[in-house]
């Protein structure tokens, strides 16, 4: 079997199909704001300050920011977008992205919130998976306390036995509906404590076939040993091992902390070491199919056409439902559109919740995308060749 797949994500027929010439046009003034560090900051800035002072500005983010990254405010005004990417062979994971109060009421709505995603779910081929993020459902700084091997008082203890309570129950929901269960990575300082929740799931759901993946950040130069640390524990006992490959979303946090507490700093010592890592993983993977089911989740063009060749070399379809593609709703449509058109199995993060408590997620994107080395840059020089290839076709 060949190992050079037919796949170009230069293709903008394919990768722009769902959008109408209106719809091209708004995303072109995102991408050129998004493109401009200082209007994204200004933009953030004006944001906060209007939700503050209750001013009119949640249909103008509706028709603009939130509108582009999000489905809606709610599970049921994401069908539209949920029906719009099935069109096109993409699948979606709904990404409630609202942030906790910190208290045990907000830990107990999110958890009763993600329930409501798994059970939407479930039976729609549509949903292959939910996701959730271990801070949305207890306290990060009990589980700081326990990775730094500090002892915990009765009311923490009581605390975290509800976090983890509040972990099985959506990981048994989600293993009952046969609905694939992400868990989020976080921050290095308590990820070692999530990281023993999920292996503790797996153990429990992933005899059969794989429901609970765990996420691995290859920005930390531990990363990989980690993974293989984790398919060894799975052989041992009997389970299969869901991995999701990120490069990650905290690196100026995890540096600052790093250089404030005097540890050692927990990220690779170059965007080419994390990259290399990335690839060496999905390597790792697929050599370990038997065990490993893999969501490489990459906006970079050539981690996705290293995994195409790796699965021609193993000899997979391109539907092998150990494999999938995963991307942010609203970004690399290029990447997601194409492959998706090849066959592959391809799903979006489509975040929701209401427009004011999902800020702070739309804020950090639009942060990491003017800092991730020519992100934006790319999808907006994409846009404009697009919209140039349609008005050359019609002015012939």
């Amino acid at each position: 079997m060949s190992v050079n797949p037919n796949i170009s994500f230069d293709n903008l027929e394919v990768a722009f199909a769902s959008k109408s010439d209106a719809e091209l046009r708004k995303m072109y003034f995102i991408f050129a704001t998004m493109n401009n560090n200082m209007a994204v900051k200004l933009g953030i800035k004006l944001t906060e300050l209007g939700f503050k002072f209750r001013l009119p500005i949640k249909g103008a983010l509706k028709a603009t920011m939130f509108g582009h990254f999000c489905g809606g405010e709610t599970i049921a005004d994401c069908q539209k977008s949920v029906d719009e990417l099935s069109k096109f062979n993409i699948k979606s994971i709904l990404d409630y992205s609202v942030e906790g109060k910190g208290n045990e009421e907000s830990y107990e709505r999110t958890k009763n919130e993600i329930l409501e995603t798994i059970k939407r779910a479930a039976g729609d081929a549509d949903m292959p998976f939910a996701v959730f993020k271990v801070t949305g459902l207890g306290d990060y700084r009990i589980m700081t306390k326990i990775q730094a091997g500090k002892s915990l008082n009765d009311k923490e203890k009581k605390s975290f036995e509800k976090l983890k309570e509040r972990v099985d129950v959506l990981c048994r929901a989600a293993y009952e509906d046969k609905v694939g269960i992400l868990v989020d990575a976080e921050e290095s300082w308590f990820q070692d404590v999530i990281d023993e929740m999920a292996y503790e799931a797996m153990a429990k759901y992933n005899k059969e076939t794989c429901i609970v993946y765990n996420t691995y950040q290859m920005y930390r130069h531990d990363m990989l040993r980690r993974l293989k640390d984790a398919h060894h524990d799975a052989v041992s006992k009997g389970y299969f091992l869901g991995a999701k490959l990120v490069r990650g979303a905290y690196m100026e946090k995890e540096r600052d902390r790093a250089e404030e507490k005097g540890y050692p700093n927990p990220i690779q010592p170059s965007k080419q070491a994390t990259d290399d890592d990335y690839n060496e993983a999905l390597k790792f993977c697929l050599n370990n199919k038997q065990r490993i089911y893999l969501i490489s989740g990459s906006h970079n063009e050539l981690s996705n056409i290293i995994l195409t060749e790796l699965m021609a070399l193993h000899g997979l379809k391109t539907n092998d439902e150990r494999v999938y593609f995963a991307q942010l709703y609203g970004m690399s449509d290029n990447i997601s559109y194409n492959l998706a058109h090849e066959g592959y199995n391809v799903v979006k993060y489509v975040p929701y919740g209401p427009v004011e408590a999902v800020m702070p997620y739309l804020s950090r994107r639009a942060e990491e995308n003017t800092s991730i080395a020519g992100q934006s840059s790319r999808e907006f020089d994409l846009i404009k060749k697009e919209i140039n290839r349609r008005k050359q076709i019609k002015s012939n």
